[in-house]
């Protein structure tokens, strides 16, 4: 797999760069954004946070925003951001630019219905395809960690369910946490799975913890003035199955935050310090 580099930048005594590929599983060019900390210039390989952004962002709004960097470098975590969809001239976008649908909207699933099926593959692409291009291309181990907002909560705490043996834990900012009951979620799946709607199942954080067989450390944080909270969110639906199945999930609910990056900057050292006791562990 060849590799681009796009950017380069010194940062907390670590690198933080950007790279283009082709990716095979979505069928066009990718980019993703990846923060070394100082631990991996010196020769160790380190273990790696997968961060999942939400609607409209791409691999430079976490980076750029959330302020993880020098915690980062501290615990000796790399940091790897993918784009929230595939992208280019032959990738298929809503016909209304809706934001919700199309590019920048993938979900994290693999697509079954055209014309989304040839390029919408983003559940493969987090899960196999990206992680074995960085263990075969930077100084990580194969210990890996899950996290995201919104969307990329949404991606998150899914993929993390439904791979409990590949991610040591998983936390999420104001994820969609029952999306065959919230607008985001409706749309996406009819127009990536399909009418029949036991295929959503399968990407429900919600229906899948009710079908989990073994724990994964949770984290989420939420904040209580997320315009989004009600209508789309909807963290009490897993709220109460996690409490039904005793499962370890830490749920905070922070008063007066809202759903921007400000909230993300404010709690992402409390996320990046759970995710450090697991993989010391």
């Amino acid at each position: 797999m060849h590799l681009t580099q796009l950017s380069n930048n010194h940062v907390f005594a670590g690198w933080h760069q950007q790279h283009e590929h082709e990716s095979n599983v979505l069928n066009c060019t990718m980019k993703f954004a990846i923060y070394l900390p100082p631990k991996a210039l010196k020769g160790d390989k380190v273990p790696v946070l997968y961060w999942l952004s939400g609607l409209t962002c791409t691999e430079e709004n976490f980076m750029q925003k959330a302020g993880a960097f020098k915690v980062a470098a501290e615990l000796g975590i790399a940091i790897v951001a993918p784009d929230t969809s595939p992208r280019g001239a032959g990738v298929p976008d809503d016909s209304d630019q809706a934001y919700d649908l199309g590019l920048g909207a993938g979900f994290y699933l693999n697509a079954t219905q055209p014309p989304w099926d040839t390029h919408y593959k983003m559940y493969d692409y987090v899960v196999n395809e990206l992680p074995e291009i960085i263990e075969n291309n930077f100084p990580v181990n194969q210990q890996k960690v899950i996290s995201g907002h919104s969307m990329g909560g949404h991606g998150a705490i899914s993929i993390a369910l439904k791979n409990p043996d590949k991610y040591l834990s998983v936390s999420a900012f104001s994820p969609i946490c029952n999306p065959i009951n919230c607008p985001w979620g409706q749309k996406a799946f009819t127009a990536y799975l399909g009418d029949q709607q036991d295929h959503w199942l399968e990407y429900d954080s919600t229906e899948l913890l009710k079908q989990s067989k073994k724990q994964i450390p949770m984290l989420i944080s939420q904040g209580d003035a997320d315009n989004f909270l009600n209508e789309q969110l909807k963290p009490d639906a897993l709220i109460e199955i996690a409490k039904q199945k005793d499962y370890l999930l830490d749920y905070h609910l922070e008063p007066g935050y809202d759903h921007s990056y400000f909230f993300i900057s404010t709690f992402i050292e409390q996320h990046l310090r759970f995710h450090a006791q697991y993989l010391q562990k």
